[in-house]
């Protein structure tokens, strides 16, 4: 690799389509569409049984919409609390503006250790900035240890998946992946490997195994971090992390700067909602909670921790009033479970490290909507809101979907790196805004409307199946709307016009 590597912001590459045509070629794949649908309905079936089992469970969604707004309101003030209580605990606070600045200050760290390999926590964060390639670049080894992770490293793939990174796997491509590759990682896989689920997890774990025992540095993210004690909350189901956590003697935590949460109550909420919403389970497994280091050579933890701060586009997401609510985002995944447009096209098509529902929304507010694909993902809806219905902190999505795709489409302001820029409309969308502004016109209009309508009804018989030109893009895979024999402003007035003070 060369040149500056700075993540998310350069990736997807440049010649990666728009969703529609990645999506079209991902909706050809069988096996990719058997896969999705087996786990996320399965997953999803799940996930309804566990929230059931709470009374509460639409005032603890409010609650935590609550709580995630009002440390939006005041990020300035909790980050600044929090970095002054990671400082007290024996911890070490870095603020990264973006991608580079973060990678860099990950790779310095783990230089000034004289270490040459890292075992990471799976970690959102990492992947958005692309920190497993630019420490390679850097010669340093970062070993994944989710075993999702592992299969997506080990495969030479990327995730499709927030919670089930290698989701679009199954247990034989998986086998075949640890047998060709874990060598090439350390303890090679198993004589006579077969595809059953425990013999997978043997494999891994002994692979695994090694490296969690020398590692001396360790690399993580956080589900959370409590400004009022300066603590750090991983949430995971395999134990890897605890692992990870425990046993190196330096720990670098890099976490987007909207996870924290101002107070231990506030933290009740959110472990009740998330693993409900994403595990379907009533608490995760493993929940392990650091503050600061230990200065014992005995007890479990770190001797150094660092925490790296990471902007990389949330202030400026956080400056738009409509779309800042995606920063509430507690990486559940349950709206990529119930969206029928990631069931069919998969992770990948997406683009990013955020895929489904909320990366339509996050991923063009954290990198903009300069690039074919980023331009695409708001579209990448069917707008049926089943992600609102499941979002345990109550994000709009289809409220965010349709604001980015007026901002696609029309342009306008927008905060880029701390500064008010605004926008071109963009190309390919011209039908698109003459059909918006036509259908505001007529909206303004009711004389008009009203006649439009009366005009289709009449002529309903000779009404086409399909739209010509750029429409075609919209019907040729639907049939327009059939229009009823009457507007529904002439049957109210005809059967109900002048009855209970109607007009």
């Amino acid at each position: 690799m060369s040149g500056t590597f700075v993540g998310m912001p350069v990736f997807p590459p440049p010649t990666h389509p728009a969703f529609p045509e990645a999506a079209r070629e991902a909706v050809g794949n069988r096996t990719l569409r058997g896969n999705l649908r087996n786990a996320t309905h399965t997953i999803r079936a799940k996930r309804a049984k566990a929230v059931s089992e709470v009374s509460d469970w639409a005032e603890l969604r409010e609650a935590g919409k609550r709580i995630k707004d009002h440390t939006l309101r005041h990020l300035d003030r909790y980050l600044v609390q929090l970095e002054e209580s990671v400082t007290a605990a024996g911890g070490t606070v870095h603020w990264a503006a973006d991608a580079d600045e973060a990678n860099r200050i990950v790779a310095a760290l783990v230089k000034a250790t004289g270490e040459t390999e890292v075992v990471k926590v799976k970690s959102m964060a990492t992947q958005e900035i692309g920190l497993n390639e630019f420490l390679e670049a850097e010669g340093i080894r970062a070993y994944e240890t989710d075993l999702a992770e592992l299969i997506v490293q080990l495969g030479k793939d990327r995730p499709s998946h927030i919670l089930v990174p290698a989701i679009h796997r199954n247990r034989g491509e998986i086998r075949d992946i640890f047998r060709g590759e874990m060598k090439e990682w350390g303890r090679p896989a198993p004589e006579g490997l077969t595809d059953t689920p425990a013999e997978l997890a043997e494999a891994a774990r002994l692979h695994l195994r090694e490296k969690f025992l020398r590692a001396k540095v360790g690399v993580s993210g956080a589900n959370f971090m409590v400004a009022e004690t300066g603590t750090l909350v991983v949430v995971e189901s395999e134990g890897n992390g605890r692992m990870c956590l425990t046993l190196p003697e330096t720990l670098i935590s890099v976490v987007g700067i909207e996870k924290v949460v101002p107070s231990w109550r506030d933290l009740e909420v959110f472990l009740q909602t998330l693993p409900r919403s994403s595990t379907a389970e009533r608490m995760n497994p493993y929940t392990s909670m650091w503050t600061g280091t230990t200065d014992s050579e005995t007890a479990d933890g770190p001797r150094t921790f660092h925490l790296v701060l990471l902007d990389n586009g949330r202030t400026d997401t956080l400056a738009d009033e409509v779309g800042r609510q995606a920063l509430r985002c507690i990486r559940c995944s349950a709206c990529l479970n119930v969206c029928p447009v990631y069931e069919r096209a998969g992770g990948h098509a997406y683009g990013s490290v955020y895929p489904g529902p909320i990366g339509a929304i996050l991923s063009p507010q954290l990198r903009g909507t300069g690039s074919e694909i980023d331009a695409s993902l708001p579209y990448a809806s069917s707008l049926c809101g089943a992600c609102y219905e499941v979002c345990p902190v109550a994000i709009d999505i289809p409220e965010v979907l349709v604001h980015l795709r007026e901002r696609v489409v029309e342009g306008g302001t927008v905060t880029r790196e701390g500064n008010k820029v605004v926008l071109q409309p963009a190309k390919g969308h011209a039908a698109e805004r003459a059909a918006m502004r036509a259908a505001r016109w007529a909206f303004t209009h009711p004389g008009a409307l009203r006649t439009g309508q009366r005009l289709a009804s009449r002529t309903r018989r000779l009404h086409p199946r399909t739209l010509p030109g750029p429409g075609r893009a919209w019907s040729g895979t639907r049939d327009l709307p059939a229009v009823p024999e009457e507007p529904f402003r002439d049957w109210w007035q005809r059967t109900r016009g002048g009855k209970d003070g109607a007009k």
